[in-house]
């Protein structure tokens, strides 16, 4: 499923959710988990707006924005290969048939979009269900992993169409033959790997959330969505979808939207309590990062 049609299943879906329920437990339970900053209003508004603009830019908008002829060629005027070492190392994890190619698309596509996204959610519900938690609790955590997918997919939505890497299944084409692929505006968005930023920003910011709220068995998420979100970055290498350093840099990413829309926008809402945090101040003087690890 395409994150567009992802995000037109999901929308509704969230704001469907009963968000005056009290996610607070009974006065006389202890709590065994921490409370996260959250509001329905403006994380709604914020998911809606992100929503609008990632549907939009791919939908209605890609042909405009999308460059018609690649900016970053991996060629040199006279033809000759410019290709980094590190990512003519990686072209060996591409497919060597069409056949196989196409598996790897089609695999990429049902794990990043199908079995990486429900494995995670059940996960959460699973972890927020061992501690007592309310089902507004599980909601406001699929809301922050939801935010978090989107605003990551914005940044590479941007990064994409700015930068116009020639895809590396293009990249082995005559240029006569560019023209006829499949999706021709899709030919130059190679930088950086979509399905891998938002596998490992789905999989972290379910990482961080739960460490946030203080679940037991977190590792869990950690040792099974860390692997399998690296394999949706493999698949699309053997799709000849990316190189290897388009991969590298949506984990890498992907991993840092995971930790820090969390931190910066969803921390406990007792700061004395925290393990973790993360926040950003700014004067005259300019802006400072400051936190607790």
């Amino acid at each position: 499923m395409p994150l567009p049609h992802f995000i037109l299943v999901a929308v509704p879906l969230l704001t469907a959710l009963p968000l005056t329920e009290d996610a607070r437990p009974p006065a006389e339970q202890a709590p065994r988990f921490h409370e996260l900053r959250f509001d329905w209003k403006r994380d709604g508004a914020l998911m809606g707006s992100a929503a609008v603009l990632m549907i939009g830019s791919e939908t209605l908008f890609k042909e405009d924005l999308a460059p018609v002829t690649c900016r970053w060629c991996d060629r040199a005027p006279d033809g000759r290969e410019t290709l980094n070492r590190l990512d003519r190392w990686g072209r060996n994890i591409t497919g060597s048939t069409e056949v196989q190619r196409e598996r790897s698309g089609t695999w990429s596509n049902i794990v990043g979009f199908g079995v990486l996204p429900l494995g995670t959610l059940g996960a959460q519900y699973a972890l927020s269900r061992s501690v007592g938690a309310p089902p507004a609790i599980f909601f406001q955590d699929v809301g922050i992993l939801f935010e978090t997918v989107l605003l990551s997919s914005m940044i590479n939505q941007t990064t994409k169409f700015i930068a116009g890497r020639e895809r590396p299944f293009v990249h082995v084409l005559p240029e006569a033959q560019k023209p006829l692929t499949d999706h021709p505006s899709d030919n130059n968005l190679s930088f950086y790997s979509g399905h891998t930023s938002m596998a490992f920003s789905l999989v972290v910011s379910a990482g961080t959330v739960a460490h946030l709220r203080g679940y037991p068995h977190q590792p869990w998420i950690w040792a099974v969505g860390l692997p399998v979100a690296a394999s949706v970055g493999l698949l699309r290498m053997g799709a000849g979808k990316h190189y290897l350093t388009d991969v590298a840099l949506g984990a890498a990413l992907g991993t840092a939207s995971g930790v820090a829309v969390p931190l910066l926008l969803h921390g406990r809402t007792r700061p004395d309590a925290e393990a973790l945090s993360l926040q950003v101040t700014g004067g005259p003087g300019g802006a400072a990062l400051s936190g607790r690890f």
